[in-house]
């Protein structure tokens, strides 16, 4: 496998190498200046300038501290900073490395410039430079990246979400096919199971002829092969959707949109009375339906299972004796939870079968499928034989369903996102505010040290006076402040020239922060005061005074 970069990225680098170089070449073409460091020299800069461009896609850190190790040999180097310094933000995807360099760049710059003696007022500038060079190209890199980065999951999250919607139209498509599934075995059996009761009672009718017996023998059998085939279509369907064999109908969520396939408006009442003149004994008490302020699914839902019901006892304990029995439950789980605080409770009981063959065969789905009806609907299905004999169906169905989770909701894409949205939002902030709040705290350290310098450089006029030129060294330091004049300040005095060979200290007469005033200067040969001056700063400098 070929690791080595792609021919375009190569020439790119060659071509950033080139553009670095340029000034550094012109500077070696240039006749040499005293302190410049032999042609040699350079030339070994910029081949490490150019080892510093071959890494820098994979060693963006150490790319740029080579850059800035190559400052002090000759100043064309620090083109390359800004360079190396945005790259790095773009490359680099921690930044605690990168501040950490940038930090011991500036401590040990400081040290070395105060342990070299260097004049802040000269150093200072250098450290603001390395602040708008270095570190302010890095943040807009480290910006420009985590920018990509949010388009990037912003276009992850469309094809998540183009991906979703596809996944929601087909589970919308099964669910159809399996909902159509439930509902022939809920509307279509039971309709089968009436025509079958209502043969085989014609079928036993004394007053019936041979001929027309055995027409209703054949339409009983009629009735039991078309529930076969049925049960087989619903098998497929639900094979093809992948329901549970079982019938459990997994895609189906309260409050769903699949619409009920019972007859237009019929209640439980209408379906008791229904299976009645087909030939059920049933009868029905308790309050006739559910109350008018139940969530309309457990209207549908009660209807299910007194359907189901009625069904199976048809199915396999012809002409026995069925009750339906609607109750309300004060302490249901729809408890507390404003539209009703309790819970319809179904109960269907039907008496032992008297002797004989069930009337149609039993595709074991029927029951499977009923408690998940009432488990979307937030309620429990109890079935099994009931006390004295026969079988027993209960449903507790609360008032009010639990609320059905919301599809998708804290998907990880949309969490990324909103995580890349924060990143860049605080990328922003920090390429404002880091900058300038380095700038402040170099400021305040500048103009604290430049506080302590001049408060501690006053050397009292009147000592001053009190000093002559051949006096010990020992007893002018009596009198002497802690610190020296600054530098830059000496400058702006008009003294005459030192006396040969020997070495002059400057102090200032007054702690005024704002101004400078008179500028005095002892110089020392040996132990001996040999040199006093004193030169007043003014906008229109006066000659030097001369004690």
């Amino acid at each position: 496998m070929n690791d080595s970069p792609p021919r375009h990225t190569r020439a790119k680098d060659v071509l950033l190498f080139a553009a670095l170089a340029l000034p550094l070449i012109y500077g070696v073409l240039l006749p040499p200046a005293a302190g410049d460091p032999g042609w040699w020299a350079q030339a070994a800069g910029v081949a490490a300038l150019g080892g510093a461009v071959a890494v820098s896609r994979t060693r963006p850190l150490l790319s740029l501290l080579i850059v800035l190790a190559l400052v002090p040999l000759q100043g064309n180097f620090a083109f390359g900073i800004p360079v190396m310094a945005y790259l790095t933000g773009r490359r680099t995807s921690h930044a605690r490395a990168v501040l950490w360099a940038f930090t011991a760049v500036f401590v040990a710059g400081s040290v070395l410039n105060i342990v070299r003696g260097i004049d802040v007022t000269t150093w200072f500038p250098l450290t603001l430079y390395l602040v708008v060079i270095g570190v302010l190209p890095w943040l807009a890199g480290r910006y420009w990246r985590q920018y990509q980065e949010l388009v990037h999951a912003g276009w992850q999250r469309a094809d998540q979400l183009e991906r979703e919607q596809r996944i929601v139209a087909e589970r919308e498509r099964l669910r159809e096919r399996a909902r159509i599934a439930q509902d022939m075995h809920d509307s279509l059996g039971h309709e089968l199971a009436l025509i079958a009761v209502r043969a085989g009672a014609l079928q036993v009718a004394p007053d019936l002829s041979e001929r027309h017996r055995e027409q209703a023998a054949e339409l009983r059998a009629s009735a039991a092969d078309a529930t076969e085939h049925l049960r087989e279509i619903i098998g497929v369907l639900r094979e093809e959707t992948g329901q549970d064999p079982a019938g459990q109908n997994a895609a189906e969520t309260p409050g769903g949109s699949g619409a009920p396939t019972r007859p237009a408006r019929e209640s439980i009442t209408d379906l008791v009375e229904r299976a009645r003149t087909s030939g059920i004994p049933v009868r029905l008490t308790g309050a006739a339906e559910p109350p008018a302020d139940a969530a309309p699914m457990i209207a549908i839902a009660a209807h299910r299972v007194v359907q189901e019901a009625l069904t199976n006892a048809a199915k396999h304990a012809p002409g026995a004796a069925v009750t339906v029995r609607l109750a309300r439950s004060g302490t249901g789980k729809g408890e507390g939870k404003g539209r009703g605080s309790g819970a319809t409770v179904v109960t269907v009981v039907n008496a032992p079968p008297p002797a004989g063959p069930p009337l149609l065969p039993s595709g074991g789905r029927g029951l499977t499928g009923l408690a998940e009806r009432v488990r979307l609907a937030g309620g429990t299905l109890r079935t099994g034989p009931a006390p004295g004999g026969g079988f027993r169906v209960e449903a507790e169905l609360p008032d009010v369903p639990a609320a059905a989770p919301v599809p998708g909701a804290g998907h990880e894409t949309a969490r990324r996102l909103d995580r890349g949205r924060r990143r860049v939002r605080q990328g922003l902030i920090t390429a404002i505010a880091v900058p300038a709040g380095l700038v402040a705290l170099l400021s305040a350290i500048i103009l604290g040290y430049y506080a302590y310098a001049t408060l501690n450089s006053v050397l009292k006029p009147a000592d001053y006076e009190a000093l002559w030129v051949g006096q010990p060294r020992a007893q002018v330091e009596k009198v002497l402040p802690a610190t020296e004049l600054i530098n830059s300040d000496v400058g702006r005095a008009q003294l005459p020239p030192k006396p040969p060979g020997a070495h002059c200290e400057h102090y200032r007469s007054d702690g005024n922060l704002l101004g400078l005033g008179t500028v005095y200067r002892l110089c020392f040969a040996g132990d001996r005061l040999v040199g006093k001056d004193a030169a007043r700063v003014t906008s229109d400098p006066e000659p030097p005074a001369t004690p």
